[in-house]
């Protein structure tokens, strides 16, 4: 079960151990003094009456037996007198005549005075003036020249102020809130102890986690004693140093695969250098070979060439991944740039334009014709015309957007657009490009950075369906001295 905040909002381990500690400890001080107050009262108010009984019949004995009935009202007075002392006094009760003050009426209820005439000791506890009071009442028996005792009808009544037992009831309670309150704080304070003596291993592996899934697989946790948390923190390390072996196995198996690649594309450029030099020649007496000669001429000069694109592609790749890749910045008229990269691939006439002049940034010239013309070269092939090229420009930033009224990009391509050699389409296993492009254009666009903050090129869908790639560069580009990302 999951303790919340009325806003919804679940509490922290700690505050529920607070809370678990102090409800136990409230409640447990709670029946403790609850019992014992009840208790206590119990023994006091009972030794209050049995000493006010005992001094009442102590009394009784001096003045029986009654010698003659019925009493004037001075001899119900010297009565009263009789049995009073000091930490009592008495009220007499004959019929209608009576002891005491009538401006004052003595704390007399009907019940008890009804038990009393009933020949039995009764007592009651009432208040008087906001006083309690304890009244303790008995009627005198008359001995007949029989020997039988019948009633005399005389009421004899012990008024005793109850005020210091009740202050020393008053003081119990006082004493059981303190004991309450003080065993509260300790109860805060045990849960406190508790609660850092749980958390500490639980806020340790939480810190350890979060540092493995940065990246840091050295991390370790110490395990302490043989409990459960021992156990979770062995776990957790053993776990981490698998984690560790298997990534450092994969980070191997990838650096020679890149290696490989890096070295398998430099050793190709000397021997596509000589075929591209003979494609050449074919491309020139091309169109004087016969039929099927001629169109082979054709396809090994246009293979040639996409294998050179290839190979120039995944040796610019192994630069990203090695961080050897670097940026040639110059002040860059950027309209005229991109109308230049347009113009030299042919695409000046078919592409729509938004360059506003006078826009220069200090970038790299050539890696912004590569992704200008991967992007547009993209959205002519798999796209649908008219594409458009737009420019705004910032104080520290520029924008590119690029788009087309193609179909767009799914929601399931969108995550993969700029993944190396990734195709939309499964069944599509060849193309006019390497299948790098994208992802050189990405790499390319991150690799300018400002204030530590690199460029970007996200890809969307525009509000009329088409595909949608964002260009964003800094108008002052700072060398990442080969810091480009791996993808």
């Amino acid at each position: 079960m999951t303790v919340r905040w009325a806003g919804g909002r679940a509490l922290g381990l700690r505050v529920r151990l607070v809370l678990v500690f102090a409800l136990l400890g409230v409640t447990t001080t709670a029946v403790v003094a609850s019992v014992s107050y009840i208790q206590a009262r119990t023994v006091i108010l009972q030794q209050a009456q049995d000493a006010a009984a005992v001094s009442l019949t102590d009394q009784l004995a001096k003045v029986y037996p009654i010698r003659e009935l019925p009493p004037t009202q001075e001899e119900l007075e010297t009565l009263a007198q009789q049995l009073s002392n000091r930490e009592s006094y008495a009220v007499i009760v004959y019929r209608d005549m009576s002891t005491g003050n009538a401006a004052a009426p003595e704390p007399l209820t009907p019940q008890l005075r009804q038990a009393v005439g009933s020949g039995v000791v009764a007592w009651q506890r009432v208040s008087r003036d906001g006083e309690p009071v304890l009244v303790i009442g008995t009627q005198l028996r008359l001995d007949r020249t029989d020997g039988a005792s019948v009633p005399s009808g005389l009421e004899v009544y012990s008024v005793r102020s109850l005020a210091p037992e009740q202050q020393s009831i008053d003081r119990l309670a006082t004493f059981a809130w303190l004991t309450g309150g003080l065993s509260l704080v300790l109860a805060v304070l045990l849960a406190l102890l508790a609660a850092r003596g749980v958390l500490r291993p639980v806020r340790e592996l939480g810190q350890a986690a979060r540092r493995l899934g940065e990246g840091d697989l050295t991390t370790r946790l110490t395990v302490r004693g043989a409990d459960e948390l021992a156990d979770v923190a062995r776990t957790f390390n053993d776990t981490a140093g698998t984690l560790e072996r298997q990534v450092g196995e994969l980070r191997r198996m990838e650096a020679d695969a890149r290696r490989f690649v890096a070295d398998v594309s430099h050793e190709l450029r000397t021997p596509l250098a000589a075929m591209t030099a003979v494609t050449d020649v074919l491309d020139e007496e091309a169109d004087r070979l016969p039929g099927d000669a001629g169109r082979a001429a054709r396809l090994v000069s246009q293979e040639t060439q996409n294998l050179t694109q290839l190979v120039n592609d995944l040796i610019e790749v192994s630069r990203f991944d090695s961080g050897t890749a670097r940026l040639a910045l110059d002040n860059v008229d950027v309209a005229a740039a991109v109308t230049a990269t347009l113009r030299l691939r042919g695409w000046a006439d078919r592409v729509r334009t938004e360059l506003p002049p006078g826009v220069v940034a200090r970038l790299d010239p050539r890696r912004l014709d590569v992704i200008v013309a991967n992007l547009v070269g993209n959205a002519l092939r798999h796209g649908a015309e008219p594409v458009s090229v737009r420019l705004r420009a910032e104080e520290d930033w520029m924008t590119i957007e690029v788009d087309d009224h193609g179909p767009g990009l799914d929601a399931q391509v969108l995550p993969h657009v700029f993944d190396r050699f990734y195709k939309a389409d499964t069944a599509r296993t060849r193309s006019e490009g390497s299948g790098l492009g994208l992802a050189i254009a990405w790499e390319n666009a991150r690799l300018h950075r400002h204030a530590g903050q690199p460029g970007s090129l996200v890809a969307g869908n525009g509000p009329t369906g088409g595909a949608v790639f964002t260009l964003r560069l800094p108008r002052v580009a700072a060398d990442p001295a080969g810091s480009g990302g791996v993808r």
